[in-house]
């Protein structure tokens, strides 16, 4: 299949590029596809002639988001919804990855395909607008939610940890609840959907139960062997511009349903991948 991935540079765009060797892949950063532009994202569709889209781009600045609404509205929001006139105007599916910050997370049990969204943010509002476009305007659509997701490399939670393994202390988050997925998990998922050419809303996440920052931190300096101390705090003790939901992890209720790997087996897999 030959297949146009947008955001290219991200870390979901490479591991795309990584482990699809089977098919035909143009991988276009933004400098070669500005999903923002009605006539890049022509240019890049007429010129490749893929048989099916891939949009990785995004505004992944969830607290940059709330200055920056326009921005995120332009990529999140106003870019999948000229992939999806131009795809469905050629007559191509398009797979567009979303996130759990569309929910509120006011529950205690993961989120399934059929729960109604409720962003808190200007991202999730964001994201979940550029959703709402993929659905309207191409009907052949794969919609990806997925959740903190990390990679060896870019730019992650995971990685910034990593960093400060050197230090004596590290404070972290407890209580606000995910699903921490490994990039190169995500992207095989990926490719098993549109192979299945089952169109539809999907969760895609790590799976395992859901994690705590403070867990997710902890057992990763686990497996690194890392001494530096873990301590526990509330997420009222960070001051961040933007409301994040307290329980967001993600489930399925698809049948039949596409699992990834448990997040244990995501954070083992990317400790292998550094050294």
């Amino acid at each position: 299949m030959r297949i146009l991935i947008a955001g290219a540079k991200g870390q979901l765009g490479r591991a795309l590029v990584r482990v699809a060797p089977q098919h035909h892949i143009t991988a276009l950063g933004h400098e070669r596809l500005d999903i923002t532009s009605a006539d890049s994202v022509r240019e890049a569709v007429r010129t490749t002639h893929p048989e099916l889209i891939i949009n990785a781009a995004a505004y992944n600045d969830v607290d940059g988001a709330e200055s920056h609404a326009s921005l995120a509205d332009a990529v999140n929001a106003l870019g999948p919804r000229l992939l999806a006139l131009e795809s469905a105007a050629t007559g191509i599916p398009l797979v567009h990855v979303s996130t759990d910050y569309v929910f509120d997370g006011a529950t205690d049990r993961p989120y399934h395909e059929l729960d109604p969204p409720h962003p808190l943010s200007a991202y999730g509002r964001s994201k979940l607008a550029g959703e709402l476009a993929v659905m309207t305007l191409n009907p052949r659509h794969y919609i990806v939610r997925t959740a903190w997701l990390f990679d060896a490399e870019g730019r992650n939670f995971v990685n910034t940890m990593r960093a400060l393994a050197g230090q004596q202390q590290v404070r972290v988050v407890c209580d606000q609840y995910g699903s921490p997925t490994y990039a190169t998990d995500l992207a095989r998922g990926i490719v098993r959907i549109i192979e299945n050419n089952q169109f539809g809303l999907y969760h895609l996440a790590g799976a395992g139960g859901a994690a705590s920052r403070y867990e997710l931190v902890s057992y990763l300096y686990n497996i690194l062997g890392v001494t530096t101390e873990v301590v526990p705090i509330s997420h009222r003790e960070f001051k961040a511009a933007a409301v994040r939901p307290a329980f967001s992890a993600l489930t399925s209720v698809r049948q039949p349903p596409v699992a990834l790997p448990t997040w244990h087996e995501g954070v083992r897999a990317y400790c292998d991948a550094v050294g």
